[in-house]
Order: structure tokens, then sequence, then C-alpha cells
């Protein structure tokens, strides 16, 4: 039988939307302020026990010896063109390699270099854009470099830092492009806005839309002196879904605003959680994973000196935020990541800690589209994440040997 609501005011279309989900074993209400929905959940999901989503591999690229187009580097984002065929950057090859949907090694793209089509010495992302066009930034050479489908350079646009730092950027099944960007004060050049803001690209660079504007996070600063850093300062944290819903908050409360493609408040999503604060053990394991950072990257001769200006630019904030990240999963669900505490992080493991893909933990809470709090999904040991695409979740697994491979996990829905 289904259920029409018609002729209801808003306040009584909540109140039996709220009545059904706790009915269904939801804990949590529905209220409405000025006309936007608060879905103010509890720390207890509709999820009974043994009844939640579960994930089960489906795919693994990648080899220890063998032919040399499955071995990895370091590999950076992932990306998959409407085909579904995918695209792994490596991040010390300075290459991507195409795989089909089952894994087979198709072809390899760019190469280290500055010239046409080719990827400098910075290079950690990728994204599919309009028309299955391959775009990377490389910082290095300063510029985003473009590719048609079949991998033919398209040539590249200027990255011009003055125009703001690009702090992240998320790119739709859809083809659609955003990016975060941060003013950047120069010495000669100061910055005309303090705001951080997300734009819309086109394939060649340009601005198509600013979706929003908002004051920028506290864990990087700049300025003409340059960069103070604050380790688990609160941060804006977003992602837009394929219908252009943007979904944002700051990492200092557990509370997600999911705004429409005209930028209009929607829906205003909570869950309670206790601050947790951080401790002089998870200074002092953080303080050890940036020694051996610059340990690894600068002269031996100019390491003391290296150090000396981390400590002076490098704090930390007096709590951890309250979450990392978030994604758009299966069905529109809202997928919301932990904070693993560097304190748990254990010896063996630290040798091979990434400041950037593990301080999140493998649990993840996730939320109907209409933000009821379902349970918690955990993922595999030694398994970070990159996209979540409808049912399925590419990432990738490191084994014993810190070996990497690509992994695709299949979202079972119990």
């Amino acid at each position: 039988m289904r259920t029409t609501v018609r002729g209801l005011s808003p306040l009584l279309i909540l109140a039996f939307i709220a009545a059904c989900s706790t009915a269904e074993g939801w804990t949590g209400t529905v209220t409405d302020s000025a006309g936007v929905t608060i879905v103010t959940n509890t720390d207890r999901g509709t999820w009974e026990e043994g009844g939640g989503w579960t994930l089960e591999e489906e795919l693994r690229i990648g080899s220890l010896s063998g032919e040399l187009e499955y071995q990895f580097g370091q590999i950076g984002l992932i990306a998959l063109d409407s085909r579904d065929r995918i695209f792994v950057l490596d991040m010390q090859a300075r290459e991507v390699r195409v795989f089909s949907p089952d894994g087979t090694y198709q072809q390899t793209i760019g190469g280290p270099g500055s010239g046409p089509g080719e990827l400098g010495a910075q290079v950690g992302a990728l994204f599919m854009g309009p028309g299955d066009t391959l775009l990377i930034p490389d910082l290095a050479n300063q510029r985003v470099n473009r590719y048609a489908p079949d991998g033919t350079s398209l040539g590249s646009f200027p990255l011009r830092l003055e125009n703001g730092l690009p702090l992240s950027i998320v790119a739709t099944r859809t083809g659609v492009v955003a990016e975060q960007v941060r003013p950047l004060s120069l010495p000669d050049r100061p910055a005309r806005d303090s705001l951080d803001v997300i734009v819309t690209l086109a394939t060649d660079g340009s601005v198509l839309d600013t979706l929003m504007r908002f004051p920028p996070g506290a864990s990087l600063v700049l300025n003409s002196r340059g960069a103070q850093r604050t380790i688990f300062a609160a941060e804006p944290v977003w992602t837009l879904s394929d219908d252009m819903q943007l979904f944002f908050g700051i990492t200092n409360e557990y509370r997600i605003s999911v705004f429409d493609r005209d930028g209009n408040l929607q829906r205003i999503v909570t869950k309670p959680v206790e601050p947790a604060p951080v401790t002089e053990r998870d200074k002092e394991m953080m303080w050890d994973v940036i020694e051996q950072q610059i340990r690894d990257a600068v002269p031996p001769q100019s390491f003391m000196e290296v150090m000396q200006q981390a400590r002076q630019s490098i704090g930390f904030a007096e709590f951890f935020p309250a979450f990392v990240s978030m994604s758009i999963g299966p069905n529109g669900s809202i997928w919301v990541q932990h904070l693993r505490p560097p304190a748990e992080v254990t010896e063996e493991e630290l040798e091979t800690y990434d400041m950037t893909q593990d301080i999140g933990s493998r649990d993840w809470d996730v939320f109907d589209p209409d933000g009821r709090y379902l349970g918690v999904v955990t993922m595999p040991p030694r398994f970070t994440p990159r996209i979540i695409l409808g049912g399925k979740i590419y990432g990738v697994w490191r084994d014993d040997l810190d070996v990497q491979y690509v992994m695709l996990l299949r979202i079972v829905e119990g």
C-alpha cells in the first residue's frame, strides 16, 4: 500500500514523517525552523545488530611483482569515466594508468616532466570533467593538465595561486567539477577577500558559478609572513551530490547543512558527539610523523633548521574534530567519517602513517537521504577510501609489506 500526503501543512507533514520514522525504530526528531527541516539524531541508529550494511571486495588491482603496469608506487586519487573505466594516478611514477571495469590494464597517460601532457613532482589529484575530460592539477608546473577520453593531451590552463589556494576539489558523476579556494595574501598582492569560496569550473579553468562563501578554517592561516598550521583545528568540509545538492559542515560540531542547487538551505542534520581532547601523547605521535617526513624531504644539513621552523609554525587544537570527511553513498545516503586519534596508532602502523590519509577512522556514520541516522559501516583494515560512487567504494589497500593496490568494495545493503 502506498500512502500519499496531499494538502497538509509543512508542520503536519514533518510530524507525519517523524511518526513513521519512530515506528521504524528511529529515535531522533524532525522539526521546522523558518522553512528549514532540522533533523536531530541520537547516537542510536535504526540498524539492528547484524542488520546493517556490509562491504564485500569485488576487485583488486595491483601486484608485488610481474607486469609493471600493475605495480604502484604511491596511489593518489582515483576517477571513473562514463564507461566505468578506472583511472589511477600514481604520484611516484607521475602517470595515470587506465583499467577496464574488470581491472585489465589498458593504457598509460602522462609521465614525468614539464612538457605538454607531462606531470611535475607535485601531483596527487585527478578529476573527471564534462565529456570524460580528465583534469590533473600540477602544482610543480603551475597548471592543470587536460586529457581527452582517449588519453590525448588537450593542453593545459594556468594554475594561478594569486587567485587563491585550491584546497579541495569534488567531481560529480555528471561531470560537474567544484573547487574550494582560499584567498592567498602575497607581499606584493594582498588578498581582496577573506572568505573561502566554492566555485564550479569549466574544462578550461574558467569559473562557471559560485556555490558558497564562508569563513576559512583555522587549520591553515596564510599571510605575508607565511603559513601557520594548527593540526586538528576546525575546518569546512563539503561535498556535492549528482543532483547538485551541497552538503556542508564545520568540523568543530556534528552539524551538516544541506543546500539545494539554488543555494537555499533545506535541511540541517545533527548528531551528538562528546568533544575529545588532544592529549600530549597525540601530539608526540604527530611530531614523530612530522620529523620523519622532514628527514625524508630535506638534506641532513638542513634538517635542524627546517625542524625549528616547523616547531614555530605548527600548533595543535585543544579538541579533535567531530568528524573528518563526508561523501554521498547509494540512494542518496550521507556518509560521515569518524576521526582516529594518533594515540591509537600502533608502532607498526606509524612506520607508514600518512597525516592526510590515516587521520580518518575506519568507521563511517551512515544517514538516509532525509538525514536519519542508520548506523556505522566499518572499512576493512589498511583500506583508505578514495571515492564512493553509488553502491561501490574505490580506494587503496596496503598489504603487510606496504605494497599498494586499488580495491573496489561493493556496498551490500542489509
